[in-house]
């Protein structure tokens, strides 16, 4: 577990049927009419802004058009020809800040075409159906690494072994998958949906995974460059950024990336213990899912402290949203000062703040909170042992993922550029995986 058990986290604290409802499915799907009738709000724009505001540029209005004429399968082939995780990216991307946001009904109207639920509609259609949507090429005779197995990892595998190449993934962790698997909220991904995607990605053929593979000790970059042919690094963050509060090593302290994979991964949650206060520190997604899983689990109180004002935190609106719909507080313009307790956290400081000359302050002003549990949910860190150039604490890339290391390339999380959204490492991956193709049969 995350942290270890103290007289204010305990698990069981609701009823197995309540913790059932409260992690069921936070968008149920929709069905084929209410599928037809969403699909019937779409302008078929043109020039689509929501097109634009898509980080792996779906045509947007092409598969709604698919799916307003009862072709399902087709709006499905257009999304995933751009994006091949577009099923969990339709149930996981912060849609109401990017292709939704865009949409000329949101500015008309202030209610956009459900671009993420009708893509989820699509989504799910063919992955219910027997085979695969894509074919691979003709062997080409190149055999490509792909260091680690998230969004970005997967994005770039299934693009090569399309393209005809033999791609082995290896992954430090027991399973693939990355954040998809152990980072989202488990309402976004219900019934197992990202192990399931893992393997229908996997039906293109000539994909390859070893798990229990980890950069720096069971495998090295030099090792892969001398086997393989080209190398692509998706190795995420695997560090949490610090508090600097006095007392966070307290017993009752945890990282909330910790919790969720821990969440996600267990078989009865009515067995994952929660404390009574829980007090989540952070203004992003993470935050948000720790803090409102932490709830819909029986915990008492839950509060999101954020540091800054709360237009500024990096969880959507939706999302800030849904928090505060399922009870928890958002506490901002606070930050940590000091965490207390004998055994285990008791209570939790903090110093009110505000921004002069541009500047994040502290007032001197403190508040004291009851925590007997706190998450870390502030940031986290490249920590890879990597032989190629890194800078601000990422792999330094250019273009499609190059690195100053010829024949390696990286993407997603744990390179420069990008927002941290699956959604972008998709992106990365496929754009890198093309770079590959083009460099290895004689391009630049």
């Amino acid at each position: 577990m995350p942290t270890s058990l103290t007289p204010g986290i305990a698990p069981g604290r609701l009823p197995a049927d309540q913790v059932a409802a409260n992690f069921a499915d936070l968008q149920p799907p929709l069905d084929g009419h209410e599928a037809a009738v969403a699909a019937d709000r779409c302008y078929f724009c043109h020039d689509a802004p929501c097109v634009t505001a898509c980080p792996t540029s779906i045509d947007i209005p092409m598969f709604i058009r698919q799916i307003a004429t009862g072709t399902p399968e087709a709006a499905a082939k257009t999304i995933l020809e751009q994006n091949i995780l577009g099923g969990m990216c339709a149930r996981v991307c912060p849609t109401e800040d990017l292709c939704e946001q865009a949409c000329v009904r949101e500015t008309a109207e202030g209610k956009p075409v459900e671009i993420g639920r009708l893509q989820r509609f699509a989504t799910d259609t063919i992955m219910a159906k027997q085979g695969h949507p894509f074919t691979r090429a003709a062997p080409t005779g190149k055999r490509i690494a792909v260091v680690g197995a998230g969004p970005a990892g997967l994005s770039c595998a299934h693009r090569l072994a399309m393209l005809g190449h033999d791609v082995t993934i290896y992954e430090g962790r027991a399973k693939p998958g990355g954040l998809n698997e152990f980072g989202i909220a488990a309402y976004k991904s219900t019934n197992d949906f990202a192990a399931r995607e893992v393997d229908w990605l996997l039906g293109i053929g000539g994909i390859r995974i070893e798990v229990g593979q980890t950069l720096g000790r069971e495998i090295s970059v030099e090792g892969l460059k001398a086997d393989h042919d080209a190398v692509f690094l998706a190795i995420g963050l695997g560090g949490v950024n610090a508090l600097s509060a006095v007392g966070e090593d307290i017993q009752g302290v945890a990282d909330a990336v910790d919790f969720i994979g821990v969440l996600r991964q267990a078989d009865d949650l009515t067995e994952l213990p929660v404390g009574r206060n829980v007090v989540v520190i952070g203004g992003g997604m993470t935050a948000v899912d720790a803090a409102v899983q932490s709830k819909l689990l029986g915990a008492d109180s839950v509060t999101i402290a954020y540091r800054r004002g709360q237009d500024q935190m990096s969880a959507s609106r939706y999302e800030q949203i849904l928090a505060q719909s399922k009870g928890v507080r958002i506490l901002t313009n606070v930050q940590p000062v000091s965490i207390h307790g004998a055994d285990a956290v008791s209570e939790i400081v903090f110093e009110q703040t505000a921004t002069v000359d541009g500047k994040l302050t502290g007032t001197g002003e403190q508040i004291t909170l009851p925590a007997d549990q706190i998450f870390k949910a502030i940031g986290q860190t490249f920590i890879g042992d990597v032989p190629v150039a890194v800078e601000h604490g990422k792999i330094a890339v250019t273009g499609p993922g190059r690195t100053s290391v010829a024949g390696v390339w990286a993407g997603g999380d744990c390179a420069s550029g990008g927002d941290d959204l699956t959604v972008t490492a998709v992106a990365e991956g496929r754009d890198a995986a093309l770079d590959i193709h083009a460099t290895l049969m004689g391009g630049n």
